[in-house]
């Protein structure tokens, strides 16, 4: 409940002399664990940040009767006391709260904007960026590029940590129920390759069926856009029915793993990396080979790789906010790309 006007009138001194920047001392201590070390992480003497804990300590006796910090010793961390916890976790939430607060107006206002991006989906954000660049830097606005990793999109979009999305997604025929709030501009589309180092005599190059997938040993991540087209075809629960023969974290460590040999099997990839490493000529390396995938199981699933954005952020600013702007850009460039064979 928020307090009454003759609450914030009657507002202890204490409190009211407390700043953020305090308060920001105080988190860091808490995170680092002593003084000298938060003031090499804010670049401060060591005495100024124990002037400022000081400060704390005495205005949390008088307002709480106990103080926030308690020294254990040279050498030891600072011990929080029950008072020094909370008022960390409050303290945490206002900056957290404030910061949000400042970057919903600053994007409102039009003065930032924060893009996030896959690594495979870099270039679509930097063709689309040369389109504008001269007019944000005009206008001063503040353009961030966050790295997303493929497993984290819808994440990063449905809590608005970015404003606008480029990735790639498994789009079934039936239509994702997801992108019902979000426009779309699609760059392209197409189904996984297998991408193995087992001989031809073991495993042919003709296409592989994804109903045969449990009779292949495969590498396979534990998220992300591979987990999420087996999880398609095989449920959930996809993991207990496959031959798992390796755990990877990202697609550049599976591939090390199959070209070093270390691991014999299959990992399936998006065609554009599968075509780009099959028959790579690396006297150094197993070699790899791409083979085809034919879904024959349903719902039938493909890899849709575009650019996204909150239906709701177009229509609340106008044409001429910077996110609009980027937007069309992003449009333009579908219109004039040419993806590379």
């Amino acid at each position: 409940m928020p307090p009454t006007l003759d609450e914030l009138l009657a507002g202890p001194s204490g409190l009211l002399d407390t700043t953020f920047d305090q308060l920001r001392t105080l988190l860091v201590v808490h995170e680092t664990g002593s003084a000298l070390r938060a003031a090499r992480v804010l670049g401060r003497e060591q005495s100024s940040v124990q002037k400022q804990l000081d400060t704390l300590n005495r205005n949390s006796q008088a307002l709480c009767g106990e103080v926030l910090t308690v020294r254990q010793g040279r050498g030891k961390d600072f011990l929080f006391t029950p008072t020094g916890e909370t008022t960390v976790e409050l303290a945490r939430t206002t900056f957290a709260n404030w910061l949000e607060s400042i970057h919903w107006s600053r994007r409102r206002l039009g003065r930032m904007l924060t893009v996030g991006t896959t690594e495979f989906t870099l270039p679509i954000v930097s063709r689309a960026w040369e389109r504008v660049s001269e007019e944000f830097r005009q206008r001063e606005v503040e353009f961030k590029v966050a790295h997303v990793r493929t497993k984290d999109l819808w994440s990063r979009l449905e809590t608005k940590q970015v404003d606008l999305i480029c990735g790639s997604i498994v789009s079934t025929p039936e239509g994702d129920l997801r992108l019902r709030e979000y426009e779309v501009v699609e760059y392209a589309r197409g189904r996984a390759l297998l991408l193995t180092n087992l001989p031809a005599g073991e495993l042919p190059d003709a296409p592989v069926e994804t109903s045969r997938l449990p009779g292949i040993p495969l590498v396979v991540p534990p998220a992300g856009l591979v987990a999420d087209l087996l999880a398609t075809w095989y449920g959930p629960g996809y993991r207990e029915r496959l031959n798992v023969v390796a755990d990877i974290d990202d697609v550049h460590y599976g591939l090390s793993l199959l070209k070093s040999g270390f691991v014999r099997g299959c990992m399936i990839v998006t065609g554009s990396i599968g075509r780009g490493m099959a028959g790579q000529d690396d006297p150094d390396s197993v070699p790899l080979r791409a083979i085809g995938l034919h879904d024959d199981l349903e719902p039938k699933a493909e890899l849709m790789t575009g650019a996204f954005v909150r239906r709701a952020d177009l229509e609340r600013y106008d044409a001429g906010h910077p996110l609009n702007r980027l937007w069309d850009a992003v449009r333009e460039d579908v219109r004039t790309y040419t993806p590379s064979a």
